[in-house]
């Protein structure tokens, strides 16, 4: 559905959505969700292609996505929040809440007891890049993910290694909030704390089995080879079940409820009148906090490609756009301050503060996350051009 909302143009959301269309057919990937709003006035809302293609099951609003590594957005805000409330700091250290940390063998633990908040969430810990600290039967039971994390070696300088982490940071930023608030699962954590304020119904940590004629099952589409197998993607059908644990990739929700969650950080940490992070907050968490840095996964990325290296513009648990001709999930037409989170190849959300501009993108086929990188550049691009 396309709407007439002031500062938007109609004709470029339409050729926005042809585009995505013409991706669907030539398939690149099976269908989505899109959001596109300007000052919280929803300008295109649509439902494109399958949920699942081999079923020939439509693609519907309210369908569920396993959204893989937004659900760090989730995690993040958690943390900002216990921030605002005085219960942690930038600067608090891991072990600090997590003495285990140090793990059981006291020859190992050299340098984490450096390892602190602002370092999980700038991708700066120094830890391993595994997806998989224990056997994928066990990922969903974070007690068990944590405790393998507390016995690995720190093999980067922290706050100077750069490098994304699938899973570590965000295991333990997770496990970090939950005993702060004192909560005993992350997931009750988030119900009380973000989903149930924001009226996010459909979303929760793991998978609960009522909803499942709404799952939009994980497939890739892309050959193996890649940095991620295609098993290291679809056995997340396997693993997401009621009471799954995987503050880092285990979340599962709809366009609209993303859409809430976007547009209460478009409004400076309120919604509906409800607030939940204060501006500060926000302002600071979306800054460059790791400068001209490049991240080292990124890198590899960028040089399969044959790409110019990106710096990874990353601010406090946020995606940033940056400045700069490389290629990018944002594209080069939104504010250097665009922020924003993504899934493996799947899924995305940005807001841009300049031009008050939400995205929300959700998709059915896990795609090649250069090919993702690609494709977002372009849907990005698009939708920044409808402004005007």
């Amino acid at each position: 559905m396309i709407n007439n909302v002031k500062g938007l143009d109609v004709t470029a959301l339409t050729r926005l959505q042809e585009v995505i269309q013409k991706d669907i057919d030539d398939n690149v990937y099976d269908g989505a969700n899109i959001i596109v709003a300007r000052h919280g006035e929803i300008g295109l809302s649509a439902a494109l292609g399958w949920a699942d293609k081999s079923a020939q099951r439509d693609t519907k609003i309210d369908d569920l996505y396993t959204i893989f590594s937004m659900t760090k957005a989730f995690t993040n805000f958690l943390i900002l929040r216990a921030i605002d409330q005085g219960l942690l700091s930038f600067t608090t250290k891991v072990i600090d809440i997590i003495p285990e940390f140090l793990g059981r063998d006291r020859f190992r633990g050299a340098k984490k007891d450096r390892i602190n908040i602002g370092h999980l969430l700038t991708h700066r810990a120094g830890l391993i890049t595994t997806p998989t600290p224990v056997s994928y039967d066990d990922l969903g039971n974070l007690d068990k993910v944590i405790d393998a994390i507390c016995q690995l070696d720190v093999v980067g300088e922290p706050g100077v290694t750069q490098n994304y982490s699938p899973a570590l940071n965000h295991a333990l930023l997770g496990e970090i909030a939950k005993r702060v608030f004192q909560y005993k699962t992350v997931n009750e954590l988030l119900k009380t704390e973000l989903f149930d304020p924001l009226e996010m119904n459909s979303t929760r940590l793991g998978a609960p089995s009522e909803w499942k004629s709404k799952y939009v099952p994980v497939k890739a589409k892309f050959p193996d080879g890649q940095w991620l197998s295609v098993h290291d993607i679809e056995v997340m059908n396997e693993i997401m079940k009621d009471d799954t644990e995987m503050p880092w990739v285990g979340a599962v929700s709809s366009v609209e409820d993303i859409f809430k969650f976007t547009e209460m950080l478009r409004n400076g940490g309120t919604y509906n009148g409800k607030r939940l992070l204060s501006p500060a907050i926000i302002n600071f968490a979306t800054q460059n906090h790791t400068g001209s840095t490049p991240s080292d996964l990124y890198v590899y990325l960028a040089q399969s490609r044959g790409w110019d290296i990106p710096p990874s513009n990353i601010g406090l648990g946020f995606a940033l756009a940056g400045a700069g001709l490389t290629p990018s999930y944002f594209g080069p037409l939104t504010s250097p301050k665009t922020f924003g989170n993504y899934g493996a190849g799947s899924t995305l959300f940005w807001v841009d503060p300049e031009t008050d501009l939400s995205f929300v993108f959700l998709s059915s086929g896990v795609i090649d996350e250069c090919d993702n990188i690609l494709r977002f550049e372009k849907l990005s691009t698009l939708a920044a051009a409808c402004v005007i």
